[in-house]
């Protein structure tokens, strides 16, 4: 949109206020809400704002930092009693570079590589969430329902989603699909796929409409890849495929699985560096409590079509339609930064086709009831299983930290550190119960 339609469409609205969204290394939505004179001013120069107290961006001494809102995500929020537009912003530093730091210029960096070869890269995303009760006001995991996949899950369950859907189209963001999950109180959203930029944006304002909707009927929504013990997680399968133009480069008609060369070689790619970026597509530790057997998520570093233990996932696709055909990796949760997981995956990716790897052959039965010595016969590994593992794979990751940069890829590392340090010093029930009263 130009300046003049934004203008138009705030006066036509009514609009009082201006949010601008962006997001810090973690993938959270930081946000600083300017008054309607202000405006111009940020779409032509910037806003200026103190980074050093966002996670990530900046030292005490380099704090300086500026927004600078992206013309095509305005919208109109669709609540609050002040009426509301927002933008999502790119984090500029004082040298009025894009900032090192800023999760969405990483992404459109790794980008640009694709750009200048006429190429696109495009993403759609499963996105799995609970919605749990509030116990006289206390946050508790209790699901709302008692049903389960593809149920209807009562009254509650359906109207909430539908809204959940409406307010999502309201911001522009295309849904596919919405269904009740195998978990009780498990729900999946499913955003059409675009340009992988623009997905990121959608998942993050996907993520606190979803919010906003459970809050407003008394529930609360959770992202968290394992919020029950014995239940389900949440993932985020994401689909991709790379486009020349209107042309799907992944699809080969001719082939036994459609995929043409250059899919397989990003298919290897990917398979090849899935440790060493596990820590940004699986960044909690609570994520590795998701990435156990039995519960579809994935443990072996392995692809197949109708294998739903299998990392990366090659769906059917409809008659003729090759622009359809995509792969499907499956390790990805909710929790991660979108923009991050979207640089690191494609940069593995890119990796497999500039040296033109091959993938293993395909696995089509469980993986989960193969024998350790047949798995290793096959050469198929095992994804990290803890965050620490995981971190340990990617500080000494060149892919993640080409797709990164230097400065965030070491800042990543930092925060994700303390993270695990943080964690493996508590003194959980689990042990208690455990150890207590035997030793």
């Amino acid at each position: 949109m130009t300046i003049d339609q934004i203008f138009k469409t705030i006066a036509k609205e009514k609009v009082q206020f201006i949010d601008l969204w962006f997001s810090d290394i973690l993938g959270s939505v930081k946000n600083e809400t300017i008054t309607l004179p202000q405006l111009k001013k940020a779409l032509t120069d910037g806003i200026w704002f103190d980074g050093s107290s966002v996670e990530g961006f900046g030292r005490i001494f380099e704090s300086d930092m500026y927004l600078k809102p992206d013309r095509e995500t305005f919208t109109i929020i669709p609540w609050g009693e002040e009426r509301t537009a927002r933008f999502i912003c790119d984090v500029y530093a004082p040298d009025h570079k894009p900032a090192a730091v800023d999760p969405r210029s990483v992404l459109r960096k790794n980008l640009n590589i694709l750009k200048k070869k006429g190429m696109t890269y495009y993403v759609g995303a499963e996105l799995e969430f609970y919605l749990f009760t509030r116990d006289a006001g206390k946050i508790k995991p209790l699901p709302h329902d008692r049903v389960g996949y593809f149920d209807l899950g009562g009254d509650l369950a359906l109207r909430i989603r539908k809204k959940m859907c409406e307010r999502l189209q309201q911001f522009g963001i295309e849904v596919e699909a919405g269904h009740h999950e195998v978990g009780m109180g498990q729900h999946e959203i499913d955003l059409l796929y675009t340009d992988a930029l623009k997905l990121a944006d959608n998942i993050l304002t996907a993520r606190m409409v979803i919010k906003k909707v459970a809050e407003e009927n008394g529930l609360y929504a959770t992202f968290m890849p394992k919020p029950i013990f014995g239940a389900p997680g949440n993932g985020m399968h994401i689909h991709q495929s790379i486009f020349k133009g209107k042309k799907n480069q992944f699809s080969d008609p001719k082939d036994t699985y459609g995929l043409s060369q250059l899919a397989y070689s990003y298919l290897a790619g990917v398979l090849k560096h899935m440790k060493e970026i596990s820590a940004i597509t699986s960044p909690l530790v609570n994520s590795y409590k998701r990435l156990v057997s039995g519960f579809e998520a994935p443990v072996y570093i392995c692809w197949g079509r109708m294998n739903r233990s299998a990392l990366v996932r090659v769906p059917r696709i409809s008659r003729n339609k090759y622009d359809s055909t995509r792969v499907e990796l499956r390790s990805c949760d909710p929790s991660a930064n979108p923009y991050l997981v979207f640089a690191s995956v494609l940069n593995a990716g890119l990796d497999g086709i500039e040296n033109k790897l091959k993938p293993p052959k395909p696995v089509e039965e469980n993986v989960y009831k193969i024998k350790s010595n047949i798995l290793a016969d096959k050469g198929i590994g095992l994804l990290p299983r803890s965050l620490w593992e995981a971190l340990e794979y990617y500080h000494k990751s060149n892919v993640a930290q080409s797709a990164l940069g230097d400065e965030l890829f070491q800042r990543y590392h930092e925060i994700k550190m303390k993270e695990w340090d943080e964690y493996s010093v508590q003194v959980s029930k689990w042990e208690h119960d455990k150890y207590l009263e035997l030793y």
